[in-house]
């Protein structure tokens, strides 16, 4: 691990956290492969770009706000202002995407722009930029897993460090990797499968069916500080990852009948 990648001598020392700046990198791929994606299916790149603005903005803020109702809520009566620290980190990904969902489809409805095009033109960069993004969780402890056996393989022991989130000196499940690796997989996936698709809409049913999969799975393995369990082994990431899928089917169904290509 590595939680911070350098530091710059000015302003009394500024710090640049690895988990940020790959959350950045993460951020900026997404960027990269969107425009590219958007010329590719004919769509104007600077309108896909506009949109991306106000994406990350809200994926942001739904992240914080996602983290702080389920794990923090007394942060919120003692600080309104917390939601918006972003830089004290507790970003949870699945409120970024309900986030970035609703502004997107507000968005390209109110500039009247072919909503599913635009859906599938984000999905693999949602997930290609989510597999960078959960790299800089690793490297900052961050949304560690729980207590692995001692013999085994698929562990990862983290080093003493200030800086880190997880416990140190025992072998933890690598969830971070785990989500990451899911991610990358999802996305090469959607790349290929992005010239095969029938209907507008399928790509994004896709990657939240995936996801919410992933999700639901990965769950099990994390620490118990990292979810929030409401009924018993359940956790609320769960419990979205079933309103996810549910969404999904009903785009795949709705869509393979109106907006065939």
């Amino acid at each position: 691990m590595h939680p911070v990648l350098f530091k710059i001598p000015l302003f009394s020392g500024l710090t640049i956290f690895t988990y940020g700046a790959l959350v950045a990198l993460g951020f900026l791929f997404a960027i990269i492969y969107i425009s590219l994606e958007a010329k590719r299916v004919g769509e104007d790149p600077g309108k896909a770009l506009d949109l991306i603005f106000w994406i990350i903005v809200a994926a942001l803020i739904g992240s914080r706000i996602y983290f702080i109702l389920t794990d923090r809520p007394g942060d919120i009566l003692e600080d309104p202002l917390t939601i918006f620290k972003i830089w004290q980190g507790g970003l949870v990904f699945q409120g970024g995407v309900i986030a970035a969902l609703l502004v997107g489809v507000f968005w390209v409805k109110r500039y009247k722009l072919p909503i599913w095009k635009y859906m599938d033109i984000f999905a693999p960069a949602i997930a290609l930029g989510h597999f960078v993004g959960r790299i800089g969780c690793f490297m900052a402890g961050c949304c560690h897993g729980r207590p692995a056996p001692t013999d085994s393989w698929f562990s990862v022991v983290f080093p003493q460090n200030p800086a880190s989130f997880a416990p140190s000196g025992i072998p933890l499940y690598p969830t971070q990797l785990m989500e990451s690796c899911g991610e990358l997989i999802i996305f090469l996936f959607l790349v290929w499968f992005r010239k095969r698709k029938s209907f507008n809409g399928q790509l994004m049913s896709i990657y939240l069916i995936a996801y919410a999969v992933l999700r639901f799975i990965v769950e099990f393995y994390r620490g118990s500080d990292t979810r929030s369990p409401v009924f018993g082994w359940l956790s609320v990431a769960q419990l979205v990852s079933f309103v996810m899928t549910g969404f999904a089917v009903f785009i795949w169904i709705r869509n393979s009948k109106k907006e065939q290509i």
